[in-house]
């Protein structure tokens, strides 16, 4: 068989050639009532029914890594031969989570040697890189930067696309705001705005120029829908929430992703008011390609169409399949109900024939667009592979990436930046040599960063490395023999301590809720013993999550949020210790004052009795007994080594009518010594609607960047659609009224405040 095989060789029997003659070139799946080519009608009406329930059939590669095969439950590697055997036969639509080029053209090879010869797919979970890590995506909005998104995953379709790849199972656009749900580290945090444009902008990097180019990645926006909603931050459970919640906070990432270009979508584990999504046919026929005439495909999350029975909303394998497939879910992933079931249901008369067919269309449109019936090798290029992998310029994307990630939440007597000399320094912590936790969870095919330890890049960056003492002090949840005296010690004898503490990657990622969201008792521990020394102490918090900071890790002079970076973590960090790089992220979740009080976002209701000053604890007002009703550090917080002050709010005459704008205008100054980018954020606030109305929305942002000394103008443009909400009638709708309205640097910072009319 020739290495590259085209259209030619795909179709046997009579009049092939004149059904490859339809293929459009550069043809992609279209996003309206658009036609489908010929040829896939007609391919439809040549197979069997057992071919077509192998159409939806996705199944676990048994190149899988054995990351990949811990990351899911359950999961066995298949015989090869059973495989090869299954894409002989055309039972197979396709694998996943294997990067082996040369198992996936074997696969390849055996579905050219098909009845019908049509080509696989091959999918992975590439969540935040490929052989280079990223930071986890969480970190990575805390850059504001959709820019940067949209570069880290087109790097990662570059590298993933190399081994033959064509489908990632990414971005996760849930928004999430119980910082107890493990899975929030996939995401964007807790915000609208800011969902929607990371979800936008890692849909477009994801798949470049265009589905059929041969580094492109298809997106797979997920999970449809409402999964961050789990009762109690708890992975997989209950969700029920409003229809006027779905569509205002949990719907427009998705929205987004589509406009974007995305045309897969997975379907959610969790029931949605009593109905599981893999069964929901409101959510995938009536929303979905009902309401905002999606043309794409869905497919299941692993096992989820089985998992229906355990839900008891499906007596058993054949009722869950039913249900599944009739709800809307086209390919079945890794149960092989549908290949199981399928055919007897339509037999029965259960499955119409019609329904089986409409799926199979959409499932092979997807293929087309991605080029493959053009050209099912074009990913598949052995000597292509690991030439793409890591490359220097990829890895700079990496450590620039990580560095834009953290978040400095205070810097209090401007601790930091650190001398790169003349200063004894202590780095004690679990995190000071780690490499095994810095790529974070859902990295499945990471290359070897094992010299990106905090250590090793610390001492590259200081002009005398001896003068750096490290210690472990603690596990990451046990103490170590001796751990605390060993750190003392060597808080004692420093100028600075750097106390690399936080959670490991394996408490966050899928099935990682937690109920306590402190640092673990064992590092707690650590940090009381260092404090005690008084040497001034700088926390770098390991995180996949927003964390309740207590006693002395709360009260360090200075506390970076580093999450999980990836492959370049020690040295960026070290570039924004010793300031060859400034901190610039923002907190995209809020950081609670107590665990008690999760779920916890900035865009709450007022309710009828709000306490107008929380740091009073007035009497009978919206406050727990023992904390305000505030955050520890709020949404978008986050400083710079720069001093920012804002003035010069101009909001012009204030009024908004129907068909105009509201131009918002403001100074930043830079009145520090140090270079910064500051994020300048807008937020409005309804004050009377017939819908109540959170107490502020982010509505723009802006990252700037502000020399030393410096000035810039920063300008905001608010239109009559940007107001608008879900009304009684749940249609989108906009009030007459007054505003408020502040540009400031976080969600509760008074920043600059004005008010405005919109008019009727």
């Amino acid at each position: 068989m020739p290495f590259l095989s085209t259209r030619r060789n795909l179709l046997l029997g009579s009049g092939s050639l004149a059904l490859l003659s339809q293929v459009p070139s550069g043809w992609a799946l279209p996003r309206s009532d658009a036609s489908t080519p010929a040829f896939i009608d007609q391919l439809i009406g040549r197979m069997t029914v057992e071919e077509k329930a192998g159409q939806l059939t996705l199944l676990g590669s048994v190149a899988a890594s054995a990351a990949a095969i811990a990351a899911n439950p359950g999961m066995r590697q298949p015989a090869v031969a059973l495989q090869l055997e299954a894409a002989r036969a055309g039972q197979l639509t396709g694998v996943f989570n294997g990067s082996d080029v040369r198992w996936h053209r074997q696969l390849q090879d055996a579905a050219m040697q098909s009845r019908l010869k049509i080509p696989l797919l091959f999918a992975a979970d590439v969540i935040h890189g490929f052989s280079t890590v990223f930071p986890v995506p969480l970190a990575e909005s805390a850059s504001f930067e959709p820019a940067l998104a949209r570069r880290t995953a087109r790097a990662a379709a570059r590298e993933a696309s190399a081994v033959g790849i064509d489908w990632t199972f990414a971005p996760m656009v849930d928004v999430a705001r119980d910082a107890r749900w493990g899975r929030a580290v996939e995401g964007a945090g807790e915000d609208v705005l800011l969902g929607r444009r990371m979800a936008e902008a890692r849909v477009q990097g994801f798949q470049g120029e265009g589905l059929s180019h041969p580094d492109a990645l298809a997106a797979c926006p997920k999970h449809f829908a409402a999964y961050g909603a789990a009762e109690a931050g708890l992975d997989y459970n209950t969700v029920d929430v409003s229809e006027r919640t779905l569509r205002e906070v949990y719907f427009p990432p998705f929205q987004s992703a589509f406009d974007a270009g995305a045309v897969t979508t997975m379907a959610a584990f969790n029931e949605l008011s009593g109905i599981p999504a893999t069964g929901n046919a409101w959510l995938f026929d009536d929303v979905l390609r009902g309401q905002w005439k999606y043309q794409g495909l869905v497919v299941s999350d692993y096992t989820g169409d089985r998992e229906l029975i355990a839900h008891g909303f499906a007596s058993d394998e054949r009722d869950a399949t039913r249900k599944a497939f009739l709800a809307g879910v086209d390919i079945s992933m890794q149960s092989g109900l549908y290949l199981r079931w399928l055919p007897s249901l339509v037999a029965s008369g259960d499955v119409p024939m019609a329904r089986l067919d409409e799926s199979v269309r959409r499932v092979l449109r997807f293929k087309a667009a991605l080029g493959l019936f053009d050209a099912p090798y074009q990913r598949i290029r052995p000597r292509r592979a690991q030439a793409r992998q890591r490359l220097p310029e990829t890895l700079q994307l990496a450590r620039d990436a990580a560095r834009r990630s953290v978040v400095m939440l205070k810097n209090d007597n401007a601790l930091l930046p650190l001398a790169r000399q003349g200063r004894r320094i202590a780095l004690i912590g679990p995190m000071a040599r780690d490499t095994a936790n810095i790529h974070g969870p859902w990295t499945l095919f990471g290359g070897d960063d094992s010299g990106s330890d905090l250590a090793s890049a610390m001492r590259a960056a200081m002009g005398d490395p001896d003068a750096l003492q490290v210690v472990d002090g603690s596990g990451f949840d046990s103490d170590l023999p001796g751990g605390i005296e060993e750190a003392v010690q060597a808080a004692s004898a420093a100028d600075v301590v750097v106390l690399a503490i936080g959670e490991p990657r394996s408490f966050s990622g899928e099935a990682q809720s937690r109920t306590d969201i402190v640092i673990p008792a064992a590092q707690q521990r650590l940090s009381d013993a260092v404090a005690a020394t008084g040497t001034p102490r700088v926390v770098l918090l390991s995180n996949g999550r927003a964390l309740a900071l207590q006693g002395t890790v709360r009260d360090a002079t200075a506390i970076l949020v580093t999450w999980f970076l990836g492959s370049q973590s020690g040295p960026a960090l070290a570039d924004l210790l010793f300031g060859q790089a400034s901190p610039s992220g923002r907190l995209p979740v809020s950081f609670p004052r107590a665990p008690g009080q999760v779920p916890w976002y900035y865009a709450h209701k007022p309710t009828g009795r709000p306490d107008p000053q929380p740091a009073e604890l007035r009497a009978y007002t919206t406050h727990y007994r023992d904390i305000p009703n505030a955050s520890l550090y709020p949404f978008g917080h986050g400083l710079t080594y720069g001093r920012i002050d804002y003035d010069g709010l101009d909001i012009g005459n204030a009024r908004l009518d129907a068909t105009g704008v509201l131009t918002v205008r403001a100074r930043i100054h830079n009145r520090g010594t140090h270079a910064a980018e500051e994020v300048v954020q807008l937020y409005i606030r309804d004050r009377v609607a017939s819908i109540t109305r959170p107490v502020r929305e982010l509505k723009d942002f802006r990252k700037v960047a502000v020399a030393p000394g410096d000035s810039t103008d920063v300008e905001f443009t608010l239109r009559r659609q940007d107001l608008l909400f879900f009304g009684s009638a749940l249609a989108a709708t906009v009030e007459p009224g007054t505003f408020d309205l502040w540009v400031a640097p976080s969600a509760e910072a008074e920043g600059l405040h004005a008010t405005f009319e919109l008019l009727g």
